[in-house]
């Protein structure tokens, strides 16, 4: 029994000719206008007329195709002019695959990342092979940075809290490296060939002359905030009349100071300040002035308004600010022996690890322990004086016999060890051999202006010392409205 061939279902003439012409419209605009945004947003709707049921109707058709056309004159925000009836839907499918070879293009030359810099900050121990490390950098990379050039090993010289950045190319290269060393001036590496170019960026700040006045109530760094000095620069004016007083034990309720340096300004903002100019320091009722001066030969040091010399060949403290615990006491009990023992210097409490300096120029002559004084450094000051640093925690870094030693040097850091209760200085002052009190010595003074620049001293010394009296009067009369 033959079969009845199953005929197609038939399609009214008028919904083929509105599918084509439809068809024909989207295709026109895909090869005439084959633009990325059309490209970007094409869609394609599967039409299979040949298995389409026979409910289907024309209008579901056509609402189909509309909605296809409708995305693409979005996208395209093209205006479409009427369709040529007899384009066929071959068409459109070649169009869809010329547009889709486009996009593929596009996409590959999106896909190609920027680089972009990568921000690392330097934590405690960091060094910058540490950092390479982190980034997957190469030992070899490392090498090219640091010998590139005499300046790129400033990237050597890291900082705790230090921001270093990074570019890396998409294979993870480096391109370039830059960081900001200061305020004023940053640095940079940029990759050229083989080897990495050097450069740095300096902001030229505004400079001012400025006055500050202080009166101590309860400490000299108090008094400084409250001044709007910071803590370095009163550091700064502890050690210029740290020759002629112990900031350790002198300081007093009452006591005052006054000081004119250069700040430095970038938009209206300090970034830093110069060094002191001229300073005044009234302790007990004594009032001493310091007036730096610049010699013929370059070198700055500080002199009293007449031209005599501020430093001395030895500075009072070894220690800042410390607490004198013990004193010089030839007939002191020991208070961890229990015995009658002298004691030959001076005892500063302070933290461990606070940093000791050397009181004068000198050579190391011992560097270990050294009994009950447990880590000693001993210092000789050519063949008249000597000076002991006790029960350190340990000693500064290149510190050992035969070194030399510039005034107020950091040597060691406070500790306990050897025979001691609790972290603290010993110091130690011989003349001749001879222990002295440290407190109580007499200091020989350095030299004084040389002849032939005192009358440029005077004259500094006087403009700058008539400045101070100006701003002081003007200071104290805001103060007492």
């Amino acid at each position: 029994m033959s079969q009845t061939p199953t005929k197609m279902p038939r399609y009214p003439k008028s919904h083929l000719v509105a599918a084509s012409g439809i068809a024909a419209a989207l295709s026109f605009f895909l090869l005439a206008i084959p633009s990325s945004d059309v490209e970007a947003h094409k869609t394609f709707v599967q039409l299979d007329l040949q298995q389409a049921s026979p409910a289907a109707t024309s209008s579901s058709l056509e609402h189909e195709l509309d909605a296809v056309i409708g995305e693409v004159v979005t996208s395209a925000a093209l205006d479409l002019h009427p369709a040529h009836s007899d384009e066929t839907l071959d068409t459109y499918t070649a169009a869809g695959d010329n547009a889709d070879a486009l996009t593929t293009s596009n996409e590959s030359e999106a896909s190609t990342p920027a680089a972009e810099w990568i921000s690392l900050t330097v934590a405690s121990g960091n060094t910058l092979s540490v950092l390479f490390n982190q980034l997957g950098l190469s030992a070899s990379t490392l090498h090219a940075v640091i010998n590139s050039s005499k300046e790129a090993r400033r990237f050597t010289r890291l900082n705790v809290g230090q921001v270093l950045e990074f570019k890396l190319d998409p294979s993870g290269d480096l391109l370039a490296i830059r960081t900001q060393v200061s305020q004023l001036e940053s640095i940079r590496l940029d990759r050229q060939a083989e080897t990495y170019a050097f450069s740095k960026d300096v902001i030229e700040p505004e400079v001012q002359t400025r006055y500050a006045y202080g009166s101590i109530s309860s400490s000299l760094s108090a008094a400084g905030a409250e001044a709007g000095i910071s803590y370095g620069m009163v550091i700064e004016l502890a050690n210029i009349f740290g020759y002629d007083i112990d900031f350790a034990r002198q300081i007093r309720e009452g006591d005052s100071f006054e000081l004119m340096f250069e700040e430095k300004l970038v938009d209206g903002q300090r970034v830093g300040t110069n060094p002191i100019m001229a300073a005044r320091f009234t302790n007990r009722g004594k009032t001493y002035t310091a007036i730096r001066y610049t010699d013929k030969s370059g070198v700055a040091s500080y002199y009293r308004a007449d031209g005599e010399s501020m430093r001395k060949a030895f500075i009072r403290t070894p220690v800042e600010f410390a607490r004198i615990s013990s004193r010089f006491n030839p007939n002191r009990r020991h208070p961890v022996l229990n015995k009658i023992r002298a004691h030959n210097g001076v005892d500063y409490a302070a933290p461990t690890g606070t940093p000791i300096m050397a009181t004068g120029d000198g050579r190391v002559v011992h560097v270990g322990r050294k009994g009950g004084y447990g880590n000693t450094v001993v210092v000789s000051h050519g063949r008249q004086y000597q000076t002991l640093y006790a029960h350190m925690s340990r000693y500064a870094k290149g510190i050992s016999n035969g070194t030399q030693v510039r005034q107020g040097q950091v040597i060691g850091y406070v500790g306990m060890t050897g025979l001691a209760t609790g972290p603290h200085l010993h110091y130690e002052f011989l003349v001749n051999g001879k222990h002295v009190d440290p407190l109580g010595v007499k200091l020989p003074a350095s030299d004084p202006i040389p002849a032939n620049e005192k009358t440029a001293f005077m004259a500094l010394s006087n403009r700058l010392v008539a400045s101070m009296d100006s701003q002081r009067s003007t200071q104290l009369a805001m103060l007492d409205q």
